[in-house]
């Protein structure tokens, strides 16, 4: 037998001026003689973690019932309508967050150690700089083994600028990001939605570069028609409306962003190198972020991010649900039952934008699923009790399929102060991902009851 059909690469990309902009996964890229054409195409697994600062009140966070048939607790109901890929997980623990005779610095170390595992080092010398010290993040583990499929090995991502939180300590350096390469290389965390969109898809690495290039083309969608049209041309029905589905959300994004900006437009000012213009509410600022992300996941640009819901010692207020009060002021409540209300509040407000996320990644189809199927996203904190800084009993959830290897739909408790490291560890193993050890990590929790 002659086989003609040729797979269209997966790597493939349209490229117009100033703009290049991948695919999502289509019928055509699966050959035509191979297995895949023959079955559901085998779905790449994708890793997100998302950080919460301050702790959470544990009372309303953590489900009075175990295993399959708990109830969701307050905090977690917005979480109901997607159960069946929502595992609860309470009593893990991060030590190496503790003290160990440092002092203050409990935010600061919760940031540091919650995707690493290790103690938050800092020395000052007498006249030279400070010297800082952590280790490889669970997230930079992925990223070596998943970019070398894809264009951008990880995406950083934050909510809230760098500037906008003082610390309880004299350096701010380790809660202004989760996610660190090797023992001395953090990663930057990008808040601004026109910098990511550029760097999934556009060209540009100053403010006056990128306003060039959107006065050139108008828009990264416009500067790809004839790619679009020339290869539209050559797909099945199917996948034209898979890539029709996908252009329309980029083309969506693109236009939320522009929105976004049209105020430093309307402004008399002189732009900075890095835009400043950011969705004036959080939630739109969050929705906009995550659209990226699932167009980062969609496109297959990068299988894995981070992000910061917010940094921990967060002075954000919340108007918008009725707190007007800074975040980290309510979370020293002192068990006080008005601040407590207000801090759940806030607890159960960001677990809404995160449900938001899941139902995106559940909309967007994915060889013979969805993105949500295909995904694990890991959701906590390195605080458990924000009144008292303790670092045990951290709030935890995963959610998704893992490409069929996470199984959800339970409340999982575990041993009081088992590592949290544990359960990275199993979510990378879960993930196709090798690594021995993380932190402080004893290894996988996969014996009864303990597993996934």
């Amino acid at each position: 037998m002659i086989i003609t059909q040729k797979a269209l690469p997966r790597r493939t990309f349209l490229r117009g001026v100033g703009a290049t902009l991948a695919l999502p996964f289509l019928d055509a890229m699966v050959p035509a003689a191979s297995s895949a054409a023959r079955a559901a195409a085998a779905p790449a697994r994708r890793l997100g973690f998302i950080y919460i600062p301050n702790g959470v009140i544990q009372e309303q966070w953590v489900p009075a019932q175990t295993g399959s048939g708990f109830q969701f607790s307050r905090i977690l109901s917005p979480l109901e309508p997607f159960r069946d890929q929502v595992l609860v997980l309470s009593g893990l623990a991060h030590r190496q967050a503790d003290s160990f005779g440092d002092g203050n610095g409990d935010h600061p170390r919760a940031t540091a150690a919650w995707l690493s595992g290790v103690h938050a080092w800092e020395r000052r010398g007498r006249q030279g700089p400070t010297d800082i010290k952590l280790g490889i993040t669970a997230d930079q583990i992925a990223a070596r083994e998943f970019g070398k499929q894809t264009p951008l090995p990880s995406l950083e991502l934050a909510l809230e600028q760098p500037t906008a939180i003082a610390c309880d300590t004299g350096d701010c350096f380790y809660s202004n990001t989760i996610s660190w390469r090797n023992e001395t290389t953090p990663l930057d965390m990008e808040a601004h939605p026109r910098v990511v969109f550029e760097r999934l898809f556009g060209e540009g690495g100053t403010a006056a570069e990128r306003q060039a290039v959107m006065r050139r083309t108008g828009s990264i969608l416009d500067s790809v028609t004839a790619e679009v049209a020339r290869l539209g041309g050559t797909l099945g029905s199917s996948d034209r409306n898979k890539l029709d589905e996908y252009l329309d959300a980029v083309r969506d994004v693109e236009q939320r962003v522009q929105r976004s900006e049209s105020r430093g437009d309307e402004a008399f000012v002189e732009l900075p190198e890095r835009p400043v213009d950011i969705p004036e509410t959080f939630e739109d600022h969050a929705k906009l972020m995550f659209d990226l992300q699932v167009l980062a996941f969609q496109a297959d640009v990068t299988r894995v991010f981070t992000l910061m819901m917010a940094r921990e010692a967060s002075p954000r207020p919340y108007p918008q649900i009725g707190v007007p009060d800074q975040h980290h002021t309510v979370s020293h409540h002192r068990n006080d039952p008005e601040y407590i209300a207000k801090k759940a509040k806030i607890d159960t407000y960001h677990v809404q934008v995160l449900s938001y996320l899941l139902g995106k990644l559940r909309e967007t189809p994915d060889g013979d699923g969805n993105l949500l199927d295909h995904s694990m996203i890991v959701y906590g904190g390195g605080i458990g009790n924000g009144n008292l800084h303790e670092h045990t009993n951290l709030p935890c959830l995963v959610a998704g399929g893992g490409g069929g290897r996470l199984h959800g739909g339970r409340h999982r408790a575990y041993a009081a102060d088992t590592p949290y490291t544990n359960l990275l560890l199993t979510v990378l193993d879960k993930a196709g991902v090798p690594a021995d050890k993380l932190g402080d990590s004893t290894g996988l929790l996969n014996t009864a009851p303990l597993n996934l």
